[in-house]
């Protein structure tokens, strides 16, 4: 039943459904990425343990999707559990386990509710059965969602990413699919696991950091980015909105320069 299960849903974001056109903000960003971060500095300063940051922090997800449709965002990629969280001690990696599983319970029902596609990238497959079948039934069960995408980064690596799309396109280089001079940027896009969804507008870190952390290193590199000192369980809907207002003031070039008018 699983196997069928993840033939349904998979991670083929070409076959699913489209985010629906929300009247968006003039210029506002449609995919927007959130390093949340702070989690754990969070809960030492209030004398509690890292794990009550953690569960501060799904508070702050969840105001911060429930806030994204209104300003015009379609794509929400949330950083949850990185490849490299796994060597942190033991009793945190468990509870960031149990928190997926009690996320994909306790918010499925709402989310689908309220129009939300719940879609995973990374890699699900190695995660342990419970949590990954969480995941899947979740994605299985708001997959026909169109009001907003909520990517939920999980055992998720941009090096990872970019390894296992190389592998991708080498298979079908070695079974006669692909010639090696076909192989450019559009085809590599189409084997990332952000495949078929909206570039990555904005890149949003908490906590003050100045740095991507293996966080969707192909498809951020033209995003804006736009870092905050607020640590992620004190993010509210207007951080989110200083966010984007930010987003629409800048002048995106791509690597040109702008013409000037005359």
């Amino acid at each position: 039943m699983l196997e069928n299960l993840r033939r349904l849903v998979g991670l083929n974001h070409e076959s699913a459904p489209a985010p629906a056109k929300v009247p968006a903000p003039a210029g506002g960003p449609r995919h927007v990425g959130v390093i949340m971060d702070g989690n754990g500095r969070w809960a030492q300063r209030r004398g509690l343990p890292r794990t009550a940051g953690h569960k501060a922090g799904v508070e702050a997800l969840r105001a911060v999707v429930k806030a994204c449709p209104d300003l015009g965002i379609e794509v929400l990629t949330a950083y949850a559990f990185s490849t490299e969280n796994w060597t942190r001690p033991k009793d945190e990696v468990d509870f960031l386990m149990y928190l997926i599983v009690e996320y994909c319970r306790r918010e499925v029902n709402t989310l689908n509710e309220n129009g939300v596609r719940i879609n995973a990238i990374g890699r699900i497959d190695e995660l342990p059965a419970l949590q990954r079948d969480e995941i899947y039934q979740a994605m299985e069960k708001t997959r026909h969602n169109t009001r907003l995408v909520l990517n939920l980064a999980v055992n998720y690596g941009g090096h990872a990413e970019l390894v296992d799309t190389m592998r991708a396109i080498a298979a079908e280089v070695a079974a006669g699919k692909v010639r090696p001079e076909e192989i450019n940027e559009d085809l590599i896009r189409t084997h990332l696991y952000t495949a078929g969804l909206p570039e990555l507008d904005l890149v949003i870190r908490t906590a003050g950091e100045m740095r991507l952390s293996n966080f969707m290193l192909w498809q951020a590199s033209y995003s804006e980015f736009w870092v905050t000192d607020v640590a992620w369980p004190d993010v509210t809907r207007e951080v989110l909105e200083q966010a984007v207002l930010e987003y629409k003031r800048r002048d995106r070039r791509f690597g040109t320069v702008l013409q000037q008018s005359r």
